[in-house]
């Protein structure tokens, strides 16, 4: 498979899962986050799915499309390990989507992030939540979710809070 290729398969995934998430929580209250914001391209594409749901964003450092950038209060800038702490304080266990869009590129230390963040993350989150991520995670309250039609396993992981 073509680099190219792979890229469309991974935004597919992307596209399909994020849109499952937002159709899981529509009916409750209570925020997202995204990590790794990257370019834009999802956070953009999770606000237009819900424009009304406070959505915030973790990243080290903003490099994305100025029209992507969601305002100061909604940035938490630096390494995860460490915002995360400070996200607690801010939104306590309020948060019902989570998308961990963490791959560096290197498979192992991208696993080891995940390892690593994955109860910090969990610390955030709202029995009910559902959480999309680029990385396998095993934590106890995290159960596999099934993959909508037409994503690979493995290409992307999905999980129910709680």
């Amino acid at each position: 498979m073509s680099r190219l290729d792979s890229a469309i398969r991974r935004l597919q995934a992307q596209q399909l899962s994020l849109e499952w998430a937002a159709s899981a929580v529509a009916t409750h209250s209570g925020n997202a986050i995204e990590l790794g914001l990257g370019n834009g391209r999802t956070f953009d594409h999770l606000r237009s799915l819900m424009p009304e749901r406070p959505l915030y964003v973790f990243d080290r450092q903003i490099a994305a499309h100025p029209d992507c950038i969601p305002a100061d209060d909604r940035i938490f800038l630096g390494d995860f390990r460490e915002t995360l702490i400070k996200a607690k304080q801010v939104l306590g266990q309020t948060v019902l989507l989570a998308h961990l869009d963490i791959g560096t590129g290197d498979k192992e230390a991208s696993i080891a992030l995940a390892a690593e963040i994955a109860p910090l993350v969990d610390s955030l989150l709202a029995d009910g939540a559902v959480v999309v991520s680029d990385q396998p995670v095993t934590l106890p309250r995290w159960t596999s979710a099934v993959l909508p039609e037409g994503i690979k396993p493995g290409r992307i992981h999905l999980y129910r809070i709680g």
